[in-house]
């Protein structure tokens, strides 16, 4: 103690406190200047706190000095007078999702404004932090009082010294407030919803890995590494192909699929913070494996599977990215009993209460835990529409010390297999391809889509072509299709796939490999050089408009490289195009049902058989 008033002291010598009152009065933050002064924020904090500098808080004035303005709408300065006045009723302050960026799920507004709907209910007074003003959440009229400011530990606790809250949601703002959760826990607010200790328990790769070798749940063969030789030794020990990413990575954001030794020394050459307390986490990729998402509901003990969600596209495409459908289609029941086994097990050793999201990867018959959020994923709104389960409220509730047993009748909570859906519903992402072509087009563990729509049908094919139109991909219903298949797509079922379109009038041509494949599978199709093989190539094809879709499924670092051309030429001239073999599959039922009918539209109530209360 005495040591630490001594550094204090020492600091206040460097910094006085007229000093320090001015460098937060021009902007500097706690972090910045401990960094400038070789200190902790918590240092700046405390001497901060030793000389009475605090932050006011000021009201938007919404009327422009033409009225006086009632709005709940604060911003922070170092000034006098705080126009923000603490009421002493019950109260929950609520992290948002912060500023919307790729990688950041806007999807996470929607649960946030869903929580402050369900605790109001409760009973509490409801306060949002976020800065992002194109959400909803930032509405003056959602929240009881809104503080427009960033979500850092500085600015969070300054707002949670004022308002004293009952407790603070971290869950459902996705991943930029949950990396406060341990920090704040230790500053003593107390968090709703699961413990931070537990959330650092997924976060966490090496606890992680313990955690499922515990439970003996299967998963890819992993390594932490923090310098180029730690790094080789794993990838050796793993064997190729690795997912490489940093630790603690915000939609996918710089992870990488490597293929060789020479990739993974320029990943770790140019990898940004590698250190002992940011290792750089490598995992073994599954290759030609199926990959599902997985929302939950849980109290610490009993658990609800509310949604399944089958990824169309591979294992090793980012979660947001991927074409999902609910319910799961083409996996057996076995599969299915293991991903909720696995889910209920991992609810209960992370002591999860609210939600929680699992990502599977199914190879074979294994099935394989990739990572646990043990927060609000960005499939839950997709999930709450679809299955008519509202389980943000079921969440809060979940917080607020309630048991699913007891909210089980109230809100129909069913495991989603239970619930016999007689609809499927699909989620489709949007990309901004068209505008960002340098940035290539072919998916990867790196989150990319910048929106996503939804489709409901009664029917896979219905539903798909719905989704392609949403989400501005047109499916054609006729002219060429151009099919480039790898190695291990040269099976039964590519053949059957193309002899659908063929059967539907569809003119084939592939690439030589491609084209060989089907011929000698009495599929016509004819043809075509590979950019670099001779003129006119593929690229050149595409781009006469003499291609109406594109089926490209690339594997390997050489053919992902090789293959963009394809893409770029695709996106230039408006033509659909898919990167998976189950991609090509699900467009060619999307067809099927565009040349049989036009489809008609539902509502969502339809849908879901909702029958509105009776007023009285």
């Amino acid at each position: 103690m005495t040591e630490s008033k001594h550094a204090l002291h020492e600091l206040s010598q460097k910094l006085p406190k007229e000093k320090l009152l001015q460098a937060k009065k021009f902007g500097f933050s706690d972090i910045q200047l401990a960094h400038i002064f070789g200190v902790s924020q918590h240092e700046i904090r405390a001497l901060r706190e030793m000389n009475g500098i605090k932050p006011v808080y000021k009201t938007v004035d919404t009327c422009a000095a033409e009225f006086d303005a009632q709005t709940p709408y604060h911003y922070s300065t170092y000034a006098e007078e705080n126009e923000s006045k603490p009421s002493k009723k019950k109260k929950v302050v609520i992290l948002g999702g912060g500023p919307n960026r790729i990688g950041q799920g806007i999807e996470f507004d929607y649960c946030c404004v869903q929580a402050v709907f369900a605790f109001r209910e409760a009973g509490y007074e409801t306060i949002m932090i976020n800065c992002n003003p194109e959400t909803v959440s930032t509405d003056y009229d959602i929240a009881d009082k809104l503080y427009f400011e960033p979500l850092t530990y500085e600015d969070t606790m300054n707002i949670l010294e004022l308002e004293k809250p009952d407790g603070i949601v971290v869950s459902f703002g996705g991943q930029t407030p949950l990396r406060l959760s341990t920090a704040l826990e230790e500053a003593g607010i107390h968090i709703l919803g699961t413990s931070s200790e537990g959330i650092d328990l997924a976060e966490d790769r090496k606890k992680f890995g313990a955690l499922l070798d515990k439970l003996n749940i299967p998963h890819p063969d992993y390594g932490t590494a923090t310098t180029l030789d730690e790094a080789m030794k794993i990838a050796k020990r793993i064997g190729y192909p690795v997912l490489v990413r940093p630790s603690y990575v915000l939609g996918g954001r710089a992870m990488q699929i490597i293929y060789n030794d020479e990739s993974l020394e320029n990943y770790v050459k140019q990898a940004l913070n590698v250190s002992d307390e940011y290792p750089l986490l490598i995992d073994r990729f599954l290759e030609h494996a199926k990959e599902f998402d997985v929302d939950a509901l849980s109290d610490g003990k009993d658990c609800v599977v509310a949604g399944i969600m089958e990824h169309i596209e591979a294992a090793g495409i980012h979660s947001g990215d991927s074409t999902s459908i609910l319910p799961p289609i083409s996996v057996a029941s076995s599969v299915i009993k293991t991903m909720k086994k696995y889910t209920r097990q991992l609810a209960k050793a992370l002591k999860v209460v609210g939600l929680m999201n699992v990502q599977f990867a199914v190879q074979g018959k294994t099935v394989y835990v990739l990572e646990v959020n043990p927060r609000a994923s960005r499939t839950v709104p997709f999930v709450c529409k679809a299955t008519g389960m509202p389980l943000v409220k079921v969440a809060c509730r979940l917080m607020l010390g309630e048991k699913i047993s007891k909210l089980k009748v109230a809100y129909n909570l069913k495991d989603c297999d239970d619930l016999k859906l007689k609809h499927i519903t699909i989620k489709e992402p949007v990309f901004p391809f068209a505008k960002f072509l340098k940035s290539g087009v072919y998916l990867g563990p790196e989150m990319r889509s910048t929106g996503e729509v939804m489709s409901f049908a009664t029917t896979f094919g219905e539903a798909f072509a719905k989704a392609a139109l949403a989400a501005g991909s047109k499916l054609p219903t006729s002219g060429t299709v151009f099919v480039s298949v790898n190695d291990g797509d040269k099976n039964e079922r590519t053949v059957k796939i193309m002899k659908r379109f063929y059967d539907m009038g569809f003119d084939l041509i592939g690439t030589s490999g491609t084209a060989k494949f089907l011929q000698e599978h009495g599929v016509e199709c004819k043809p075509v050089f590979k950019v670099g093989e001779g003129r006119p190539n593929i690229f050149d094809v595409i781009m006469l408009g003499k291609v109406q879709f594109v089926i490209n499924t690339p594997l390997g670092e050489k053919s992902r490289f090789d293959e963009q051309s394809i893409g770029t030429a695709s996106v230039l001239s408006g033509v659909s195009w898919v990167t998976t073999i189950e991609g090509a599959e699900a467009a060619v039922a999307g067809i099927e049902q565009l040349r049989k009918s036009d489809f008609g539209v539902k509502s969502l109530q339809a849908y879901l058989n909702y029958k509105p209360k009776k007023r009285k």
